[in-house]
């Protein structure tokens, strides 16, 4: 059954009130609240933030493969997933480096200081010494190094242990109250020589890990283990009581306390800041780093920078819309304001499905989101020359116009899916080599395109078609030549 023009008219007629009803911002004709989470995702150069890329510096003798790289990565999308950053770029670049962007996100510090500590948690077994806050050791876990130690912050502080929700069961040694005095970390010496400490649970063992509150009401970092280990943990404590233990970050000390009774299943960090507790908090709740990480790049948006983007982005669009829309109207009359219509259709469609999939926006994909617009309009070109070219030889319109998609079809098919596949590469290489605005640009071309050939066959076509049913509409005039062009013998096969 031959589908009639009056039946694809309905169809793209509801498809563009859809289209339309997506791109409006706020909430329109919303009622059950569809729209909440549509919205445009803007990247990195257009709201602002930090772009960072850590390279892997593993110890001698350990290989980074790409099994090591993705786990790392992983672990690094969940501490920014803490962080509260909306649409992050998280990906591997190369062999040994991760990009990181951050959206929104204006802590460069903070940022630096999250992603790149290992935060290897250990509770170390200290042979009946009292190790000061901020020595560096060796573990039976692995032997410090440079990369592992990671400055902490310059207050001394403690830990609590607990076997229930009141953390009473350790103190530290001096006395039975935690104390934390601003004296100075001492200076970690990077590789120690000294004895090597057993690993009585590790960041691999803690079940959970969330900033909470001690007794006195003060902000802490609590921990829960994991059954096997609050079983080893408990057998340990038990056999321990009265000597100390020492909580270790990246081979560092952070805390030392005495036991005071058997540990099972859970305990507190004291005597860090409120920052300091959410960080290592989401720290531990992540993971530890399967290799340090170095920042061997790191760049910082204002969204000062990012907002005059959108407008200077703005101006040259609706500027290229409008000198298009101009010359195709002068030059192709009637065809000309239907390839008008048709790109404000495209472009209601394309920034729908950019709000829909989602797609982060950034410069270059919008740069590519224009060139899909002036692509648009070269299918529609060869459309109309073809038109005209049969127009002059004689033909009926109606056949005129059938043949001048028929004949157009395969040069917008090949020239359209070439691109496709140019964006196709372009994006894989981008993802290859963590250069993000290479995807941005090929994905948003790539979407245009498709969409294009949509618009440029199906909604231009169809509103030719219902044109011509008024007889108004029949003259040559309209399609820019005049009568004194067209061919009075009838075209050869008419």
């Amino acid at each position: 059954m031959r589908i009639r023009p009056w039946q694809t008219l309905i169809v793209i007629i509801l498809l563009s009130l859809a289209a339309i009803w997506v791109d409006l911002p706020g909430r329109p004709l919303d009622p059950f609240g569809w729209k909440e989470n549509i919205t445009v995702r803007q990247g990195l150069d257009l709201q602002g933030g930090i772009q960072l890329v850590l390279e892997a510096r593993p110890p001698a003798g350990v290989q980074v493969t790409q099994e090591v790289l993705q786990g790392t990565r992983d672990t690094i999308e969940r501490r920014v997933n803490g962080l509260g950053v909306s649409e992050p770029v998280i990906q591997t670049r190369g062999n040994n480096q991760i990009l990181v962007e951050l959206p929104g996100f204006q802590d460069p510090e903070r940022a630096v200081r999250v992603l790149q500590r290992t935060a290897l948690l250990e509770i170390i077994d200290t042979q009946g010494q009292f190790l000061p806050v901020g020595t560096i050791v060796n573990t039976t876990a692995g032997p410090a190094n440079e990369a592992a130690a990671t400055p902490t912050p310059t207050e001394t502080t403690s830990a609590t242990a607990t076997t229930g929700a009141t953390p009473t069961s350790v103190a530290s040694a001096a006395g039975e109250t935690p104390v934390a005095t601003p004296e100075a970390t001492p200076t970690p010496t990077p590789t120690p020589s000294g004895p090597v400490y057993e690993t009585i649970v590790t960041g691999a063992d803690l079940k959970d890990a969330y900033p909470t509150t001690d007794q006195f009401g003060n902000l802490v970092v609590g921990f829960e283990l994991k059954p096997e280990a609050a079983d080893r943990f408990y057998q340990y404590t038990s056999t321990h009581i009265g000597q100390p233990m020492s909580i270790v970050v990246d081979k560092q000390v952070i805390n030392t306390a005495t036991i005071r009774d058997a540990i099972r299943d859970r305990g507190i960090i004291q005597g860090l800041s409120a920052q300091e507790v959410r960080d290592l908090a989401l720290q531990l709740k992540s993971g530890a780093l399967a290799v340090p990480l170095e920042v061997v790049q790191s760049r910082t948006v204002g969204p000062t920078l990012g907002q005059d983007s959108i407008q200077k982005s703005i101006i040259a669009g609706l500027v290229g819309l409008s000198l298009v829309a101009l010359f195709m109207i002068l030059y192709y009359r009637l065809p000309g304001f239907i390839s008008v219509i048709a790109l404000l259709l495209y472009t209601a469609y394309v920034f729908a499905l950019f709000k829909l999939i989602p797609v982060v926006l950034t410069l270059p994909g919008i740069a590519g989101f224009i060139l899909s617009i002036g692509m648009a309009v070269d299918a529609n070109v060869l459309i109309f020359a073809r038109i005209r070219e049969e127009l002059r030889l004689g033909r009926p319109i109606a056949r005129a116009i059938e043949e001048g998609f028929n004949h157009a079809w395969p040069s917008i098919r090949d020239s359209n899916i070439s691109t496709m596949i140019s964006c196709m590469i372009l994006f894989w290489f981008g993802r290859y080599v963590g250069a993000t605005i290479i995807q941005g640009f090929a994905l948003t071309l790539f979407i245009g395109v498709a969409v294009s050939m949509f618009t440029a066959i199906v909604v231009t076509r169809t509103l030719l078609r219902i044109l011509l049913t008024r007889r108004i509409f029949r003259d040559v005039r309209w399609y820019g030549i005049s009568p004194s062009q067209v061919a009075t013998a009838p075209a050869p096969g008419d």
